[in-house]
């Protein structure tokens, strides 16, 4: 028997509105000075893929309503709950304040491979992701409570921040 492709009405999805009433995830994710807004659009749509309960958006990052967000985020950016600060540390502070656990993706010479990172239930954890050519800064680095490093194997040294961030919000899932 073949294979058939599912009818967007067959994928039982459901409305921003009963997004927001799903059980929290204990998962935020933070952008420090994601420049590009398809990155941050794209940041919103991997969000809500995985009910992420809320986006930091820091520094120079875009903030809708933006059509190049939108562009990207497919209308995400209407699920998944957003807050702007002026500055990433502001936003660390905070997020440590409540309890989470900044946890930066980024290469350091400490980081855990990510295949090695197993979410625990009950915390809570503020994923951190860079700037497309300076990364998280170190500042950022310093406050975390750890590091995560996504494997590679081929000749280039970085992935570019969305597919990061898909790949990270997939395994703290397992």
């Amino acid at each position: 028997m073949k294979d058939r492709k599912l009818l967007n009405t067959e994928l039982g999805r459901i409305k921003p509105a009963e997004y927001k009433t799903l059980p929290p995830s204990g998962v935020v994710m933070v952008l420090d000075n994601i420049r590009s807004a398809h990155n941050v659009g794209s940041a919103f749509r991997s969000a809500d893929a995985f009910k992420v309960d809320k986006l930091y958006l820091c520094g120079i990052c875009a903030c809708p309503p933006s059509a190049e967000i939108h562009k990207s985020a497919l209308g995400a950016e209407e699920s998944v709950d957003w807050e702007h600060f002026d500055d990433t540390m502001t936003a660390i502070q905070k997020l440590k304040e409540e309890d989470y656990l900044i946890v930066s993706i980024e290469q350091t010479c400490n980081s855990i491979s990510l295949e090695n990172f197993h979410k625990e239930t009950e915390k809570k954890y503020a994923f951190v992701f860079g700037n497309e050519v300076d990364g998280v800064s170190q500042e950022v680095v310093d406050a975390s409570d750890f590091v995560l490093e996504i494997p590679q194997f081929g000749t280039k040294h970085s992935l570019n921040v969305s597919v990061s961030m898909g790949i990270v919000l997939w395994q703290s899932r397992l």
